[in-house]
């Protein structure tokens, strides 16, 4: 298995939802990970955004491609 590097921060849950089916499609190797944790009631996604995608570093560029445009 590859070494996976946090390669973006994702701002919503729906932003999240849209771009990990976009990677799924095509097939390019990551997962989500979300901030939010019930013992702060969500207190680190204010500082730090929703979540982050994680992937291996070749990946980098075309899943910040992605996140702009899905931002757009």
């Amino acid at each position: 298995m590859d070494s996976y590097t946090k390669v973006a921060t994702l701002e919503n849950e729906f932003e999240a939802q849209i771009v990990k089916s976009i990677l799924e499609e095509r097939e390019i190797p990551h997962y989500v990970k979300s901030f939010y944790d019930v013992a702060y009631d969500g207190l680190y996604q204010k500082s730090q955004g929703w979540g982050a995608v994680f992937a291996p570093i070749e990946y980098m560029n075309e899943i910040a491609e992605i996140v702009g445009d899905v931002r757009k």
